[in-house]
């Protein structure tokens, strides 16, 4: 395979006999075709960062989480050189503050700073008011791919089109929303200061008192083969199962 392959992630030698034994040739190119990334959730996260617009196959480390034998990693590197997996169009998240602007795939969060103050902050939608004041832990702004993450801890719920916006531990009642793809939520900052954050990226923006962070689908999509094996609920049972033996199926 002429592709160049660039290859990410942890215990990187327990995979390598798998590539090799494809033929799979690994290169040090900065301009790499094909990102395969050996890890979870975080390394295709990261690799995004350091490599967007890149095609990413992510593989599950096998020393961390079981997969079922559909999902293994030979079979999967099989598959993908058979012609067998989806590319999916991931859409990414912006937040946009005075400070900067972060993007992430699964959820951007603005959190307190400090974390024994509570966050106050105003909410709008599409440039509505949708709530005066909330105070609380933070919010969270969620695409699809990143619905099972956090804010299905927030919400015990997920979702399969346009954007999520929870609200963490707030003492008023707001509703958690699932909003059109195309909305933009304007978040002002009351009491603070809060911090900024995507995904599992460890730069993060200090947002102050007065100022507001736009959150949006930006337009940016990653681009992901096999991304409905590698979330398969199966494997997922499996790697919970032997943590938690006592977990039930949903």
């Amino acid at each position: 395979m002429s592709v160049k392959i660039k290859l990410l992630g942890k215990n990187l030698a327990d995979i390598m006999p798998v590539l090799t034994g494809f033929g799979l040739q690994l290169c040090d190119s900065e301009e790499p075709e094909l990102i395969i990334t050996y890890g979870g959730d975080g390394a295709l996260l990261g690799a995004e960062r350091e490599f967007p617009g890149i095609p990413k196959l992510p593989l599950r480390d096998a020393a961390t989480a079981p997969t079922c034998p559909v999902h293994s990693a030979a079979k999967v590197i099989r598959d993908y050189l058979e012609g067998n997996l989806e590319l999916v169009r991931l859409p990414k998240l912006q937040a946009v503050a005075p400070a900067g602007k972060l993007t992430g795939i699964n959820d951007l969060v603005i959190n307190s700073l400090e974390a024994a103050s509570a966050l106050r902050y105003r909410v709008f939608i599409d440039d509505e008011l949708y709530a005066q004041e909330v105070v609380g832990d933070g919010v969270c702004f969620a695409g699809v791919h990143g619905s099972t993450a956090y804010y299905r801890s927030i919400t015990r719920g997920i979702f399969r089109v346009g954007v999520g916006l929870a609200f963490s531990n707030s003492t008023e009642a707001v509703d958690h929303l699932v909003l059109p793809e195309n909305s933009r939520v304007t978040v002002e900052i009351l009491r603070g200061p809060g911090v900024l954050m995507a995904d599992n990226d460890p730069q993060k923006l200090q947002v102050e008192v007065g100022e507001k962070v736009v959150l949006s689908q930006g337009g940016e999509t990653a681009l992901v083969w096999g991304l409905t094996g590698f979330m398969c609920p199966e494997c997922r049972f499996l790697r919970h199962h032997l943590l938690f033996p006592n977990e039930k199926r949903n």
